[in-house]
């Protein structure tokens, strides 16, 4: 008898084998699909529904039901809102200002929001940074109506409930600082860049800790994320990630591990291989989008060294085979993950990152159906 999509996911991520390999899209906001993309998607299924943008700057859209049904996904997505004090401001006909006070703006024909203004950009001292206002993590905005929405999928569905967290203080902080100061940072006055990341990580943990209160106990999966990796490796050296990052990691994913009992998803693009124990010694216990064309990054070899401790959500290639390849290429994309990552459990069929506009639609189902005909268990190894 086929288990329901809750203990189908609950096992996997258990590193026990379900019925078979479980499915995600649009369970977080960086497993879903760009807005462009997904105009495909709906057209194809019939979807006349208006559209839900659940990551303004990346476009990313909420998956309606029925298509979520049709793909037979196990995962839905609960996430915060934003805090009542701080909101969105329009800039211009073609910006916002977002509640940290980072400007974007989309001109026409771009697909996504560019970062145009960073607050604490130039020289600064750690004065400005301690004088910098961060939004209340008590606002009631971050949890107004999140236990109902939570209760609601726990209770009247079997699906496995996502339930979103902020970005820890990678994110934030390169966005606050803008990405070359934030380097040169890391390079010229780490005394400052830890002072920043002290004070992101703290508020992030605080209202981490509001979301778990109100809803942890419902939550089957918890995600965060802080990208660590450029293409050809970690985007700091390992031992300047244990220095000056990891401490500030551990005080986010502990208090995460003291509120709830849910599965821990950490998203990292791209070569993380060289931090992977690190992640796993605090307790992250699920990494994404698994960047499989990254340096060191291959499925096999993850799956060899790492598979007994940690879990893969993602590692169908977006880079290359979902936009350029053929659904024959697809196919063999899926059954060569599939074959990697998920014997014994602990793999989650998923694209890499988001389903781009340049993907068709075509390829999009082949990966569902190609997870159906190979994801099944056992699993046949070649």
């Amino acid at each position: 008898m086929p288990l329901s999509h809750r203990e189908r996911v609950t096992k996997a991520l258990s590193h026990q084998e379900p019925d078979r390999v479980p499915f995600d899209l649009g369970g977080t906001v960086c497993s879903s699909v760009h807005i462009a993309a997904y105009q495909k998607l709906k057209a194809h299924f019939g979807i006349e529904a208006e559209d839900t943008i659940i990551h303004k700057f990346m476009q990313i859209a909420a998956v309606h039901e029925p298509i979520l049904q049709a793909l037979d996904i196990d995962f839905r997505h609960v996430g915060p809102g934003g805090p009542d004090s701080r909101p969105e401001i329009a800039v211009g006909d073609d910006g916002y200002q977002d509640e940290y006070g980072v400007v974007r703006r989309k001109p026409p024909r771009n697909q996504y929001y560019d970062l145009v203004k960073s607050p604490l950009a130039g020289p600064i001292s750690i004065r400005d940074v301690m004088n910098y206002s961060w939004p209340d993590a008590s606002d009631p905005g971050y949890t107004r109506g999140l236990r109902d929405r939570l209760r609601h999928y726990k209770e009247n569905t079997d699906y496995a409930v996502v339930l979103r967290l902020p970005s820890i203080f990678v994110h934030a902080t390169q966005f606050i600082r803008g990405f070359e100061d934030w380097f040169i940072d890391l390079a010229a006055d780490q005394k400052l860049a830890g002072v920043l990341f002290d004070a992101a990580v703290e508020h992030s943990t605080a209202v981490a800790e509001q979301i778990l209160k109100v809803g942890g106990d419902l939550a089957d999966v918890v995600a965060c994320g802080d990208d660590l990796g450029f293409q050809q490796g970690p985007i700091v050296p390992p031992e300047l990630y244990r220095k000056l990052f990891k401490p500030r990691h551990k005080k986010f994913l502990d208090m995460v591990k003291s509120r709830t009992s849910a599965f821990v998803y950490l998203h990292s693009c791209g070569s993380i291989y060289k931090l992977l124990d690190d992640l796993i010694e605090m307790g992250v216990d699920v990494i994404h989008p698994v960047q499989v064309n990254a340096k060191d990054m291959d499925s096999a070899k993850l799956s060899r060294e790492f598979g007994d401790r940690l879990s893969f959500w993602g590692g169908i290639d977006t880079q290359s085979v979902l936009p350029k390849g053929s659904v024959a290429d697809v196919r063999a994309e899926v059954e060569r993950r599939i074959g990697d990552f998920a014997p014994g459990g602990g793999y989650i069929l998923s694209a890499v990152h988001n389903i781009q506009p340049d993907v068709p639609v075509e390829n999009v189902l082949a990966m569902y159906e190609a997870g159906k005909e190979f994801g099944y268990y056992p699993i046949t190894q070649e």
